[in-house]
């Protein structure tokens, strides 16, 4: 009972200690910040700091010996700074900054980000989901940003946004703009450390009328960022590849895999850019944004961010330009009637699998991509199409060398096997023809190399199955992925599993057809130069490849030294790889490349090829020849092979004179790579 009282005293003089510090605080913090506020206040105290997390520069692209493919340049950005953009409590206030924003760039002429997946039909009414749009991408709209059912149609889509950012009084154009920018900052989760990019190298003038009327577009900012510079964009369009801004599903896919990516960044879609992302991409650094008791901004970097690893290709910039010119200008010229020129050529180390040269023909200009992205993705002759790596072609008289090296290895034929070619091959009631011109009509394997006699190797294919020809094609490489770093096609190796996957019945001519390459059997310009390179070096299959090393920004650190890399020793014989050389070194010097090799500074060996193709012109189904061309120089000691493709063109002689003027510059001017990296040796 005596307890209470005492308990009671004491919580007040508890309470009345706390009261007094709590009066003397006030009192004090009232002095300093309103009776000596002028004594107190200093120019420039931060009244907050903020902290952006900013990525570092990519890193930069050369060629074999240093020369550049791709570097970096500054430009402004216009981005939303979320500390200062009105907040979604004050969406009108949003709407009119955005809305002047958008009719300011509109009507400079300048474009902005505007990658909302949703059209307006030409009614100026209806909204639909434009057809580029990925599932993923739509699903993730509907469900996970807009909160919808997975089967919202665009206009429910649109229904929902416009009401949601309060868009009633625009018209459904405006509203859609408006809709693009918004819901990219709900995509992106737009605040302080995600600041939204509103558009990209934005010329001088339209950032200066910005800062003008800063006081209006406020949060709207100004942010100097690198963009990728090329040194000529249509060069090597296909391998360079390009950047965009991370999709959805990138997004994702980063993030599964531990790689920390902000919603807005910038990366490698394509080409080398997507293929050695892990070392083209910077090291992000940290931005410290402090805000004065004035409203002035001062920004530092309290981390610096680091440009990524330079990337170091096998190709040599110059010899790709010969490769290109020689290329389109050949092509052009082999137009056969509606069949528009295309093609491509793949030019290989022999003695590493480094790819010297690669275009595929037609090309485009890789520094305006988006700004063509419209007219490439609709243009009848896929100029975005790497034919180089993805296409495949029924090889014609190139799969001959194949064929020979099976029945010369098998033991079927030898040197003085002879066959006599009458001009046409009766098999089981089917006429076969051989159209070729013959020095004499007894042939053996040489000559039947050198005068591509059909009647030749199909007596040859009389003698082994498809199944021999099958396993020494795939030796070479022939109908599977050549490893390069880049995304490739498979090819086909004909066979009779492969036509019962097909719901076709396997007949016994198609062995004799694919023993000359007119068959089933499907194969890339890459694997052709790879199998024509093996063929070369006396049997050693490598890995064609396009990165030679990838250095530090600053040279001083090797991350990755990509020497030559052996798939296989194939085991073939010296005898029968002299045997198939000298029938195709017969090609280079007596016979259907003779006339275009001639004068070279080297001899070079070679194999045509020539296959039928029906296409679709104008409603027509039509037949019309593609062309190839493997070819290596010097006959006597290989550097490098060389393979073109050409849809469309006569035969495969007839772009001998492309092969020509790669290895007259090749020999002539550019002389040996050993001579010219002796200057370069920062880059081994």
């Amino acid at each position: 009972m005596n307890q209470r009282p005492k308990a009671t005293k004491r919580g007040k003089v508890i309470l009345a200690v706390f009261m007094t510090a709590f009066v003397v605080y006030c009192a004090v913090l009232f002095k300093i910040q309103i009776i000596d506020s002028e004594t107190y206040k200093i120019e420039g105290q931060a009244v907050s700091v903020r902290t952006l997390k900013v990525e570092g520069p990519r890193g930069e692209i050369l060629d074999r010996n240093g020369r550049p493919f791709v570097t970096n340049r500054q430009g402004n950005a216009i981005v939303f700074d979320a500390a200062v953009f009105p907040p979604t409590s004050e969406q009108e206030k949003r709407n009119s900054i955005v809305f002047a924003l958008i009719n300011l760039f509109e009507g400079s002429k300048v474009e902005w980000h505007d990658d909302l997946p949703i059209k307006l039909a030409k009614d100026g009414k209806t909204f639909y989901f434009d057809k580029e749009a990925t599932d993923a991408e739509l699903r993730r709209m509907r469900e996970d940003i807009l909160g919808l059912n997975n089967y919202a149609t665009a206009q429910n889509c649109m229904d929902d946004m416009i009401r949601l950012f309060k868009l009633e009084e625009y018209t459904p154009a405006q509203a859609r703009k408006l809709c693009s920018v918004f819901y990219e900052l709900k995509r992106i989760e737009f605040n302080v450390s995600s600041p939204y990019t509103f558009a990209d190298d934005v010329p001088i003038g339209l950032v200066a009328k910005i800062k003008e009327n800063n006081a209006f577009f406020l949060g709207v900012d100004v942010d100097i960022v690198s963009y990728r510079e090329y040194s000529d964009g249509e060069l090597l369009p296909h391998v360079l590849g390009r950047v965009g801004l991370i999709s959805a599903e990138e997004y994702a896919q980063a993030k599964e895999d531990g790689k920390d990516y902000p919603m807005n960044a910038v990366i490698g879609k394509e080409g080398i850019e997507s293929a050695m992302e892990e070392y083209l991409r910077g090291t992000s650094g940290v931005k410290t944004v402090t805000t004065d008791s004035d409203g002035g901004l001062k920004s530092e970097y309290t981390v610096e961010p680091k440009q990524g690893s330079t990337v170091v290709l096998t190709i040599d910039s110059n010899l790709q330009r010969i490769a290109r010119d020689a290329l389109s200008e050949g092509l052009a010229a082999l137009r056969e009637g509606l069949v528009d020129p295309a093609g491509a050529i793949v030019i290989e180390d022999v003695n590493n699998g480094e790819l010297l040269a690669s275009y595929s023909y037609p090309g485009y200009d890789i520094s305006t991509f988006y700004e063509d992205y419209d007219e490439l993705k609709d243009d009848k002759n896929s100029p975005l199409w790497n034919r180089s790596f993805l296409s495949t072609y029924s090889p014609g008289s190139t799969m001959k060398p194949c064929t020979a090296t099976a029945a010369l290895e098998e033991g079927a034929i030898d040197l003085d096997t002879y066959f006599y070619c009458s001009r046409t091959y009766d098999y089981l009631g089917t006429e076969f023809q051989c159209l070729q011109p013959h020095a004499s009509p007894y042939l053996n394997v040489v000559s039947a190399i050198n005068e591509s006699c059909n009647i030749f190797f199909y007596n040859v294919a009389q003698r082994i199955n498809i199944e021999t020809i099958n396993s020494y094609a795939a030796i070479f490489g022939l109908g599977s992925k050549t490893g390069v770093e880049l995304p490739e096609a498979t090819g086909i190796l004909d066979s009779p599993e492969y036509r019962a996957s097909l719901g076709q019945e396997w007949r016994p001519g198609f062995t004799l057809q694919n023993a000359i390459g007119n068959g089933g059997s499907m194969f890339s310009p890459i694997q052709l130069v790879n199998y024509c390179a093996t063929i070369a070096n006396g049997g050693t299959r490598y890995r064609p490849h396009l990165v030679r090393t990838v250095k530090s920004a600053d040279y001083s650190e090797t991350k990755l030294d990509n020497s030559a890399q052996v798939v296989l020793e194939t085991g073939i014989s010296e005898q029968t790889l002299s045997t198939v050389r000298e029938g195709m070194a017969l090609v280079g010097s007596v016979g259907y490349c003779s006339e275009a090799f001639r004068g070279l500074p080297v001899k070079a060996a070679a194999k045509t090829g020539t296959s039928q193709v029906d296409r679709e012109i104008n409603d027509m189904t039509v037949t019309t020849n593609n062309g190839f061309l493997i070819t290596y120089a010097p006959a006597e000691n290989p550097q490098i092979a060389i393979c073109i493709a050409a849809e469309g063109a006569g035969s495969g002689s007839s772009l001998a004179p492309i092969a020509a003027a790669v290895y007259d510059y090749y020999f002539t001017e550019m002389g040996s790579y050993s001579s010219l990296q002796n200057e370069n040796e920062i880059l081994k």
